[in-house]
């Protein structure tokens, strides 16, 4: 299993949200007391779908930008934030160089869920190397590491929709999980 395994759904929605949204759905085509002839059915419009799931991932987005703020709060750090969300705090300054698109790069790494189970580190994997940009890892690891210099080592929390998304990694990180990284910048290769 790839430490890194991207996702194919970057949209955050809750296990509880599907189903309300399912109910909803079902109503909106079933609410019918029996098969109605084709000239009385009416069709729900495409677009109010889209409202409706854009409705529920933004507040699920929300949600979670509150959950790592309360875990940053907590934690007394100051961490920058990107416009993707991603936030990160640099431990130990690197005087190497920066990688670029394209870039091979072997960092030293430990993933952890919010709540701090730890579920992966190179301390019991190994370093990991990838490409930037080019391999099957999350958008928000290429992201960090295009932040760091080499020889630097920071801590980076990932949300969902840019990390494992809807899905989790289908192993020890669940759906629509923020995963907190502590990674370092070993090498560009």
């Amino acid at each position: 299993m790839d430490v890194f395994k991207c996702t194919v759904f970057k949209k955050k929605i809750t296990g509880t949200v599907i189903r309300v949204y399912c109910c909803i759905l079902c109503a909106v085509l079933f609410s019918c007391n029996g098969p109605m002839p084709p000239e009385t059915k009416k069709r729900v419009a495409p677009g109010k779908y889209k409202q409706v799931l854009e409705k529920i991932n933004k507040y699920e987005i929300a949600k979670e930008t509150d959950e790592i703020n309360q875990y940053i709060v907590r934690h007394n750090w100051t961490m920058e934030k990107t416009g993707t969300g991603l936030r990160y705090l640099i431990l130990e300054k690197g005087n190497g160089p920066q990688p670029n698109s394209g870039d091979m790069v072997l960092v030293n790494y430990k993933i952890s869920l919010l709540d701090g189970t730890v579920c992966y580190s190179s301390e019991k994997d190994g370093a990991k190397d990838f490409k930037v940009e080019g391999d099957n890892v999350e958008s928000g690891m290429h992201e960090a590491v295009l932040l760091m210099h080499v020889g630097e080592r920071a801590l980076f929390i990932i949300p969902s929709y840019i990390a494992n998304g809807l899905q989790g990694d289908n192993d020890k990180i669940p759906p629509m999980s923020a995963i907190l990284v502590d990674l370092e910048l070993l090498a560009i290769k």
